[in-house]
């Protein structure tokens, strides 16, 4: 007993000093060194988006998901009983998916996984649902069918418009567009589906709110291409090779073309006259696609006149063209707007001349179109406007047969009298040659440009020239091959020092090269003529000529430089 109390008195005097010692740490303030409380903000959960999915939501998001699609089954149940209207429940089946979209439209900015997930949802309610109401159950013709289509993505629209909701207008555009081709296909009814994807392409690429969503603008200006590529494609052939496809109007058959190079053509320009933005490479190049498959609607299902109307609209086109360069993109820092402006109008004018004018007017309205742009280049210094000089001028060439005249006057058999087309473009160019003044250190563009240019009136005098010696032998003898031979060698002989004198004293160092470049063309000419149809006494005399002309030709030219 003695021992029980002893260990009882102590465990008391233990628990006494436990007390004490509480006390005192209960007591104590919080600067002598304990550590403090850690802070509420570290005791609070963390936000959903850095909790894994499964704590986030991600569970019953999926669940209410699979709740509307369970609801679209339940439609579809509906639509093969006999209890309800077939076009009331096709009617409450679109309506039913329209309404999962403005769900996921309107569904807080934080909860991106949900916005998705209703998106997909409403994809996978409406693309199946829509292609069985149109081809199995046969409830829905294809005009309804493309208005369904086009709604979808307009409902889809005006809930993004005013808050961004990627997902939303992705999943709406990319269900939309491939279910309008793959009912355009299923069905051979291209024409409302084709209707639909031009409504879609209208309303993304005039929304500039989605330009970051450029991907968007790309999918549907695409599939618009695709599908009126494959309506010129499928039409143009014979009537047996689509027996199953409806016959179509020539006004159902032009307008998709014509309005998707309106859609396009109107977007750009648009943007970079009014809102003075920057014309982008995607922009150039779908807005040139739009109008070829437009002119090439209009040339296959137009009317006999159609060629020359649209040759008239393309000269107009570029009119504006070159009107909007000048009067808006000249002194702009950023050149791309009036580079991609004219190389427009110059094509355009170009096509506009070759399918509006005869061709007895042809060569002298391209003559006057290159004299007009090589003397603005020279005048404003654009590179751009003598390119397009020289291009008119070798279309001129070509339209009036200067090239073939010039080919067959100093390499085969002779030309008769030349044409006067062949000497109104052989004046221009000499015309055109010398309106563009060659500058000291100028880019090797300009240089091209202005070689080009003496090529072509370098060559057509050297045609002219030889047509005339072969005249005047004419007068005194037959002229036989190995004639013809001879006085060639001696015209381009006579034009390398004329060019090789002329190029120093003018200023023109395109001229000398030019002669270096005639006197090669000596060398091909002994290989390929004169040892093949010239005499003897003949091949010697043009081997002489071409001696004396290499010998000469550097002296010429070093004197004219130093004089």
């Amino acid at each position: 007993m003695s021992d029980l109390s002893g260990a009882l008195e102590r465990l008391t005097a233990r628990l006494d000093d436990l007390e004490r010692r509480v006390g005192a740490l209960e007591h104590r303030p919080a600067s002598d060194g304990l550590p403090a409380a850690p802070h509420l903000a570290a005791a609070q959960p963390t936000s959903s988006s850095a909790l894994p999915l499964s704590q986030a939501g991600a569970f019953p998001v999926l669940g209410k998901a699979m709740l509307g699609i369970a609801g679209a089954y339940l439609l579809r149940a509906l639509m093969e009983s006999s209890l309800a209207p077939k076009p009331l429940v096709a009617a409450l089946a679109i309506i039913y998916a329209l309404l999962w979209l403005a769900v996921a439209a309107h569904t807080s900015t934080e909860a991106w996984f949900a916005r998705a997930a209703y998106a997909c949802a409403s994809s996978l309610i409406f693309a199946p649902m829509l292609w069985e109401l149109t081809l199995r159950f046969k409830v829905l013709a294809a005009s309804a069918a493309a208005v369904a289509v086009a709604a979808f993505v307009g409902v889809a629209v005006a809930c993004t418009w005013k808050r961004p909701r990627p997902p939303v207008l992705w999943a709406a555009n990319v269900t939309a567009i491939a279910l309008a081709v793959a009912l355009a296909v299923a069905s051979h009814r291209m024409e409302p589906f084709l209707a639909a994807l031009l409504f879609i392409a209208l309303v993304i690429e005039w929304g500039r709110k989605w330009a970051s969503e450029r991907g968007v603008r790309v999918l549907a200006a695409t599939a618009a291409d695709l599908m009126v590529w494959a309506l010129i494609y499928i039409y143009s052939s014979p009537q047996t090779a689509r027996a199953d496809y409806p016959i179509l109007g020539r006004a159902a058959l032009l307008a998709p073309g014509i309005g998707l190079f309106f859609i396009f053509a109107g977007s750009a320009v648009f943007g970079v006259a009014l809102r003075s933005q920057r014309i982008t490479i995607w922009e150039t190049i779908q807005t040139t696609v739009a109008f070829l498959l437009a002119a090439a609607g209009i040339l296959r299902f137009g009317s006999p006149a159609g060629a020359h109307l649209l040759g008239i609209l393309c000269v107009l086109l570029s009119a504006a063209g070159y009107t909007a360069v000048f009067a808006l993109f000249r002194r702009l820092p950023d050149r791309r707007n009036e580079t991609v402006f004219a190389a427009w109008s110059a094509a355009l004018l170009l096509a506009g001349l070759f399918l509006s004018l005869p061709s007895l007017w042809l060569a002298p309205c391209l003559c006057a179109a290159a004299l007009a742009a090589t003397a603005a280049g020279a005048r404003w210094g654009s590179v751009a406007l003598e390119l397009h000089g020289v291009t008119y001028l070798v279309s001129a060439a070509a339209a009036s047969g200067l090239l073939r005249y010039d080919l067959r006057a100093l390499t085969g058999t002779m030309p008769g009298a030349p044409t006067f087309g062949v000497s109104l473009v052989s004046l221009f160019a000499l015309l055109c040659y010398a309106a563009g003044p060659s500058r000291p250190q100028e880019p090797r563009k300009q240089q091209a440009l202005h070689v080009t240019c003496a090529a072509i009136a370098t060559f057509a005098i050297m045609a002219l020239l030889v047509q005339g010696l072969v005249a005047l032998l004419a007068l005194g003898a037959r002229p036989e091959a190995h004639h013809l031979a001879f006085l060639r060698t001696l015209t381009l002989c006579l034009a390398a020092l004329a060019l090789a004198f002329a190029g120093p004293r003018l200023r023109r160092l395109e001229l000398t090269r030019v002669a270096y470049t005639l006197l090669v063309l000596v060398v091909v000419k002994l290989i390929a003529e004169d040892l093949r149809h010239g005499r003897l006494e003949y091949v010697a005399g043009s081997i002489f000529l071409f001696a004396l002309t290499l010998i000469a030709a550097p002296r010429v030219a070093r004197s004219s430089h130093r004089a």
